[in-house]
């Protein structure tokens, strides 16, 4: 079933041959039960201008990112204050990278490299300087991407995540389990668990090549597969002394039985809920009342986590993410999808599970 409104894919400029995403208007809105799917995108073509006017800069774009809080703005209401839906019949936007071709900015000149979270899904475009945060490669060793994941939104919200509502107390032999933990925060929330002083760190995940990407690749001391394996039994024999932090990405059934496994005065970090997203619910979503009874006895802390609400540490933190990554204490995984046209697929393809790390569409090199 067509989870909404058709997405163009791509508006392809006739003389500059920029693409964009923007939306059709015949297919019903999504929100009420519907799985997107990659036909709600398509390609269309339109002419970029070739004149740019003051404080406005002239890109190319390199990078986009498909993430599952977009998921939510493919609805009539995002349900938030701080997510606006997309309109019909305008460009589709995102985090995105791109290379300066033009510009009328101070700040910005031929050359660079430049980011933004409300990039337009085109291959070229005009964007006010303001929007725009210049980028250096070396912090990354050269891989622009990362400050899509791992040095951008995605890492921060990992590092923060564990940091302003985890509780970490090193020395204290906490157990930290993650769901959806070989996604693109997921993954990242593990290895910074570890990091910042956690003994053991659990993943929970859809496939046997994710649990072995965890565990061999990024420092996981475990990992469950949960389409495979039985989640409740698995928690008892891996976290026999109980789970103290639970970095929650999907909700639903998977998380219940977690939280329904966790001690005392122990830390949800309620990041997303990615399995409710499909769904015409309120978020975050009630708890069981068996589950919310639980919480309570047990005075387990589960207060919704937004990155944007700690904008003041993104310099420090993207500094110490960086850091990390360069000193290869940090591991990227990325699933990459080359061309703008793929877009959709991409989409279907990371709210299916189907991406290991951060799901990146390359636009251009």
């Amino acid at each position: 079933m067509v989870a909404g409104p058709r997405y163009i894919a791509s508006k392809k400029i006739i003389q500059k041959e920029t693409h964009a995403f923007v939306r059709d208007v015949n297919l019903q809105r999504s929100g009420i039960n519907g799985v997107p799917v990659a036909e709600n995108f398509r390609v269309e073509e339109a002419i970029l201008s070739d004149k740019i006017a003051e404080g406005q800069v002239q890109v190319r774009t390199l990078y986009l990112s498909v993430d599952p809080y977009m998921r939510c703005r493919m609805n009539e209401d995002a349900g938030s204050d701080y997510l606006q839906a997309w309109k019909l019949s305008e460009v589709t936007d995102g985090g995105g990278i791109g290379c300066v071709e033009e510009s009328k900015d101070v700040r910005f000149a031929p050359g660079d490299f430049v980011t933004s979270f409300t990039w337009p899904w085109q291959t070229k475009a005009i964007l006010d300087g303001k929007q725009l945060d210049k980028i250096d490669p070396y912090l990354v060793d050269g891989h622009l991407s990362y400050f899509l994941g791992a040095a951008g939104l995605t890492g921060l919200t990992a590092l923060l995540g564990i940091r302003e509502k985890g509780h970490v107390s090193p020395g204290s032999n906490q157990t930290l389990v993650v769901s959806g933990a070989a996604g693109a925060c997921g993954s990242l929330a593990g290895q910074i668990g570890l990091l910042e002083g956690c003994s053991k760190v659990v993943g929970i995940c859809g496939t046997d090549e994710k649990c072995k990407v965890l565990v061999s690749e990024m420092g996981f001391d475990a990992a469950i597969n949960y389409k495979k394996e039985n989640v409740a039994q698995q928690l008892h024999k891996l976290c026999p002394d109980g789970v103290d932090i639970y970095f929650d990405n999907v909700g639903g059934d998977i998380s219940d039985t977690v939280i329904s496994q966790m001690n005392s005065n122990s830390h949800i970090i309620l990041c997303g809920q990615i399995s409710q997203y499909n769904k015409d619910i309120s978020y975050p979503p009630p708890l069981p009342p068996e589950i919310e009874e639980i919480k309570e006895s047990r005075n387990i802390t589960r207060e919704r986590f937004l990155v944007l609400n700690y904008m003041e540490k993104y310099s420090v933190s993207t500094l110490q993410l960086c850091q990390w990554i360069k000193e290869g204490k940090l591991k990227v995984k990325e699933t990459v999808m080359e061309g703008l046209e793929n877009i959709g697929a991409a989409f279907q393809s990371m709210m299916s599970g189907g991406n290991i790390g951060k799901q990146i569409v390359l636009v251009s090199k």
